[in-house]
C-alpha cells in the first residue's frame, strides 16, 4: 500500500509530492535482531563523535520538518478530528527550542568532569566522563505519538546512543509513516521504528535493552516495569496522574476559570498534564463553576463540525471517558454538559463528548481515582490551605499541581508541602516551558526526567576514570598484612570523627 507525502524540493519552493509505501507491523521475532544489530555497530564504532550526533538530530528534526503535512494528516486520520494548527504547534513546534538547546549544548555536556583536581599535584588524575549507554528503547504513548517519541529520541542521540522506537497501535496511520520515513533517513542500526499491537509491546518490553523509555499510563507503566526488571534494564517512565489545581482565596476568578477551562480542553483533554480537577475556595464556587461554564460556552459555540475540536482518540476511550461520568451521575454527582445550542452531545460518529463540568463528587466515585484523559473536569471545594494541602497528599504524587493566584506565602507554603513532578502557577504546563528544566514524575506519576540536560543525563553513564603515576601504590594499605602504625591511624581518625559528629549533635538548636 503506498501513501503521499510532501517535502520540501528545495529553498524558497513549494513542495513536491512523493510516494512511501507504508511497511506492515513488525513480527515479535524480529526484534532481537534490530537490537543486536545496533549493539553490534555501536561496540564496533564506539562513542560518536559530537558532530555525529549533531548529524543524527538534524536528520530526526529534518525527517519531522520535511514531512510535517504528511504527520498531519496522519494524526487527524488517527484521531478523527484534530486541527492541523493544533497538531503543528503540540506535536512539533513546542519541542523545537528545547531540542536546539540541545543541539547548541552537545559539546559542553560532553566535557568530562574532573572530580580532583588537587590530586593532580601528587600524580593521580581523575575524571568522570559521560559515556553513552548503548541502545535506547522508546515506548511511545497514542496522545501525542510523534512528539513524544522525537523528544527523547534527540536526548538519547545527544548522549551517543542508537535508538529503538516502539510507536502506539492506537494511532496506527502515525505509527507507520514514522517508520516508513525512519527508513528513509537513517540506517536501522542507528535509528528502528517498529510497530505493531500489544504483542510487539510486549516483546520490546522484554528486550535486553540499555534503558528503557516509556510514556503512558500507569498500569501499563508497572508493567514495563516489570518486564524490564528481568533483564535489569533501568526504566524512565513518563506516566499520568490526577493533576490537581488549587485556586486561591485571592485569586481573580474570572481569569482563573478561563485559563483552567480551556488548559483542560487542550487535545480534547487527553494530555498528561492537563488540570483533572480544581479545588476551589467553598465561599467561591458557584462563581467559580459559572465563569468555567461561561469560558467554554464562549471557546466552543459549536463542537460536531468544529474542526479545532479534538475526538477522543478512539471507541474505546470514548467509552471510557462517558463511563466515568455516568458512573458519578448514577453515584449522586452534579453534571453539566455544556453543548452548543441545536447540538446533540456526546456524538458516536465524531466520538466528541461535550465539556463537562461535574460537582458534588464523593470518594466512591471512579472519577476521583482514575485520569479523566477527556473533556471533563472535577470541581471540588475546600476549606483552608491546609484541607487542600491534606486532600493532594492523601492522593497518589500528580505529575503536575497547579496553583492559581499570587505567588505568596500560601503559594510557597503548598509547593513545600506537596509533592508533585512539578508545579505550574497560572498557566498551562508552565514547568516545561524552560528549555533546560528537568521535565519528570515522581512516585505514580513516574521516575526519572528529560529534557535538556536531564535528557542527556538520562540516557548517559557517567564513567569514574583514575589514574595514578605515583611510584607506589595509594591503596595496598588496603590488603593485609596490617601494620601496627596503620591500626593507630585507623583508631585515631574514627574516636577523632566520633567527637566531632557528637559534638556537633550537642550543639544543635534541631
Amino acid at each position: 500500500m503506498n501513501r503521499s507525502t510532501t517535502e520540501p524540493s528545495g529553498a524558497g519552493t513549494e513542495p513536491h509530492t512523493r510516494v512511501i509505501a507504508v511497511p506492515a507491523d513488525d513480527d515479535p521475532d524480529t526484534l532481537a535482531d534490530i537490537l543486536a544489530r545496533q549493539r553490534a555497530a555501536f561496540l564496533r564504532q564506539g562513542p560518536p563523535s559530537a558532530r555525529v550526533r549533531r548529524d543524527r538530530i538534524d536528520r530526526l528534526i529534518s525527517m519531522v520538518l520535511d514531512n510535517r503535512e504528511a504527520f498531519t494528516d496522519a494524526l487527524s486520520r488517527d484521531f478523527g478530528t484534530r486541527s492541523r494548527t493544533g497538531i503543528l504547534f503540540a506535536e512539533i513546534m513546542g519541542m523545537l527550542s528545547s531540542l536546539e538547546h540541545t543541539r547548541a549544548n552537545l559539546d559542553r555536556w560532553m566535557r568530562p568532569h574532573n572530580p580532583s583536581r588537587a590530586a593532580r599535584l601528587i600524580g593521580v588524575r581523575a575524571e568522570v566522563q559521560p559515556s553513552p549507554l548503548g541502545v535506547v528503547g522508546i515506548i511511545g504513548p497514542w496522545n501525542f505519538p510523534l512528539g513524544l517519541v522525537v523528544w527523547p529520541a534527540v536526548s538519547a542521540f545527544a548522549a551517543g546512543n542508537r535508538v529503538m522506537i516502539k510507536m502506539s497501535e492506537v494511532t496506527s496511520h502515525t505509527a507507520r509513516l514514522t517508520k516508513a520515513l525512519a527508513d528513509d533517513y537513517f540506517d536501522r542500526d542507528v535509528l528502528a521504528v517498529v510497530t505493531g499491537g500489544p504483542d510487539v509491546a510486549a516483546a520490546f518490553a522484554n528486550l535486553r535493552l540499555d534503558h528503557i523509555f516509556f510514556t503512558g499510563s500507569t498500569r501499563v507503566g508497572r508493567l514495563v516495569m516489570q518486564a524490564a526488571a528481568a533483564n535489569l534494564v533501568p526504566v524512565t517512565l513518563e506516566l499520568g496522574g490526577k493533576n490537581p489545581v488549587v485556586v486561591a482565596p485571592d485569586a481573580d476568578i474570572a481569569r482563573a476559570a478561563r485559563r483552567i477551562a480551556r488548559s483542560r480542553m487542550v487535545n480534547g483533554g487527553q494530555v498528561c498534564v492537563c488540570p483533572d480537577y480544581v479545588l476551589v475556595p467553598e465561599h467561591l464556587i458557584e462563581e467559580f463553576t459559572a465563569a468555567v461554564r461561561a469560558a467554554l460556552a464562549e471557546t466552543f459555540p459549536d463542537i460536531i463540525a468544529n474542526d479545532d475540536y479534538t475526538s477522543s482518540v478512539d471507541d474505546a476511550n470514548y467509552d471510557r471517558v462517558l463511563a466515568l461520568v455516568d458512573d458519578a451521575r448514577a453515584r449522586g454527582a452534579r453534571v453539566e454538559s455544556v453543548e452548543p445550542a441545536g447540538e446533540v452531545l456526546p456524538d458516536r460518529r465524531t466520538r466528541k463528548i461535550a465539556p463537562t463540568v461535574v460537582r458534588d463528587v464523593t470518594d466512591d466515585m471512579a472519577i476521583t481515582r482514575e485520569e479523566i484523559f477527556g473533556p471533563v473536569l472535577v470541581i471540588r471545594p475546600y476549606l483552608g490551605l491546609g484541607a487542600a494541602i491534606d486532600h493532594v497528599n492523601e492522593r497518589p504524587a500528580p505529575l503536575v499541581a497547579y496553583w492559581f493566584g499570587p505567588d505568596g506565602p500560601d503559594f510557597r507554603t503548598f509547593v513545600r508541602h506537596t509533592r508533585s513532578g512539578g508545579v505550574s502557577r497560572n498557566d498551562f504546563g508552565m514547568n516545561m516551558f524552560p528549555v533546560d528544566a528537568p521535565f519528570g514524575g515522581v512516585g505514580h506519576s513516574g521516575m526519572g526526567a528529560y529534557h535538556g540536560k536531564a535528557g542527556f543525563d538520562t540516557f548517559s553513564h557517567r564513567r569514574t576514570v583514575v589514574g595514578s603515576d605515583l611510584p607506589w601504590p595509594i591503596t595496598s594499605v588496603a590488603a593485609p598484612p596490617f601494620s601496627g602504625a596503620l591500626r593507630a591511624l585507623v583508631d585515631f581518625t574514627l574516636r577523632t570523627a566520633h567527637r566531632r559528629s557528637r559534638s556537633r549533635i550537642a550543639k544543635s538548636t534541631y
